[in-house]
């Protein structure tokens, strides 16, 4: 990601830019970062994990967003665009607007070679602030392998790591099963 124009931005001014922009902006510090576009296997497991949940949430109180729902870690003042999102509580929003989410309970993202090292470090220590994450799932384009970390308490997280096609595991949040069988269902792996 890439700063957009090298100036300090408020709060408020990256949210007008935002609502007006056909492009999604990472904002962060007063920094305001231009999202890189995806590619067809990102698109591809997003909508395969997408439908998996989707089917699977249908009869339960739970709801979940897509790369178009904005989430603000509250404790930073980090505002992107995760992959997936969701929760089966009320959702909180930061605005009357609901295009800031608050409080989600698991996060997925599809790590691409450019974001990989910040979705598994800065952007991963940033979304463990937010009160009411309880997983967060990073899942490669490049390979079959997914990371799932559960919080099990104050600053404690288990990680389970899954890289093969018959490997299953649990959304505890919303109580939903991935296969990575179905994440990876017509994909090619770019390698």
């Amino acid at each position: 990601m890439t700063a957009l124009e090298k100036r300090r931005y408020t709060e408020e001014e990256y949210l007008e830019l935002e609502r007006e922009s056909d492009n999604k902006h990472e904002f962060y510090g007063g920094e305001v970062f231009a999202m890189a576009g995806g590619t067809r296997t990102h698109a591809l497991i997003c909508h395969n994990v997408d439908v998996r949940l989707g089917v699977q949430i249908l009869e339960r109180p739970c709801q979940i967003y897509g790369s178009d729902m904005r989430l603000k870690v509250e404790a930073t003042g980090l505002q992107t665009y995760p992959d997936l999102s969701g929760l089966c509580v009320e959702p909180r929003f930061s605005s009357q607007t609901e295009d800031t989410l608050l409080n989600p309970s698991f996060i997925i993202e599809v790590l691409s070679k450019s974001t990989q090292d910040y979705d598994k470090d800065e952007k991963f220590r940033q979304y463990r602030m937010i009160p009411s994450l309880l997983e967060y799932v990073m899942i490669s384009q490049h390979e079959v392998y997914a990371e799932h970390y559960l919080r099990q308490g104050e600053g404690e997280w288990l990680a389970r790591f899954y890289s093969k096609l018959e490997n299953t595991f649990k959304l505890e949040s919303t109580l939903c099963t991935l296969e990575l069988g179905q994440i990876y269902w017509k994909v090619a792996l770019e390698g």
